[in-house]
């Protein structure tokens, strides 16, 4: 039996929610019909990730398709909801306007915000009040663990940060920084892979410390480190293929020389 659906030239917001009610109905599709929270997560964030290619590339087409997969996303989860009778995309539609008119009281209230700093700071404020009192440490609580672990740490010692729980200076934290690589180095001479993985994730949180007062974005700090080491890695191949290297069975001593030779060709 086949889900009646009207074709259109052009379709709306109210088609989109009818299709994935089609598609989640007894006589709808059966992987969409299976289909729950947990099943889909990884969806979600594959397809936010996708956006946020189509923005790097600024590729206006692929934005425009992204963007309808990741609301396709939104809905199947408001929809899973509605089923269940807890809320639907409505109520969801409802609760994020009613939040941004009130943590927007500079632009719908009497608060004055002239340019974006003091925005954001009417926002934060805004934000709180709606919140009650809470502790730094309940604010750290409340970052997603499920946050790329670099964002999550720098979000982390901004909560700390603001309650005056930071290094003066830059100077504390590269001192802090060799402190943590010195403790791995006890680590892995020990031989305790548990020890060991604590102390490297010390030196990963010490040097976010770092890119905090740097004013460095340490996801895209890394992103950017990754694709420069994935160019110059492509010019050692090729490099290696030209002079008869086989990089299997090369040598430390060559595959250095190699990588010296790329790292000049790509500076350049």
């Amino acid at each position: 039996m086949s889900v009646n659906f009207e074709l259109k030239e052009r379709y709306d917001f109210d088609d989109l929610l009818s299709i994935i009610t089609a598609l989640r109905s007894p006589d709808g599709c059966p992987w969409d019909r299976e289909q729950t929270h947990e099943s889909i997560r990884k969806n979600f964030i594959e397809e936010t990730y996708e956006v946020i290619e189509a923005i790097n590339k600024k590729n206006p087409d692929m934005l425009r398709e992204e963007l309808g997969d990741v609301l396709l996303q939104i809905a199947l989860h408001c929809e899973m909801e509605r089923e269940k009778g807890t809320f639907d995309f409505g109520d969801v539609i409802h609760d994020i306007v009613y939040k941004l008119v009130i943590r927007h009281p500079h632009v719908f209230g009497d608060v004055v915000a002239t340019n974006g700093d003091e925005a954001l700071a009417s926002w934060d404020s805004a934000k709180e009040k709606t919140k009650g009192d809470r502790t730094a440490s309940e604010k750290m609580d409340s970052i997603p663990r499920e946050l790329p672990a670099l964002m999550r740490a720098e979000k982390v010692q901004k909560k700390a940060a603001k309650v005056g729980f930071d290094w003066d200076s830059s100077e504390g934290a590269f001192d802090k920084l060799n402190e943590e690589i010195d403790e791995l180095k006890i680590a892995v001479a020990h031989g305790d892979s548990s020890e060991i993985e604590e102390e490297f994730g010390d030196v990963l949180f010490s040097a976010v410390n770092i890119s905090r007062f740097l004013k460095v974005d340490g996801e895209e700090a890394l992103t950017g480190a990754t694709d420069k080491f994935v160019s110059r890695f492509k010019e050692v191949e090729k490099l290696a293929e030209e002079s008869g290297i086989d990089m299997k069975s090369a040598s430390l001593e060559e595959l250095d020389a190699l990588w010296d030779k790329a790292k000049k060709i790509k500076n350049d």
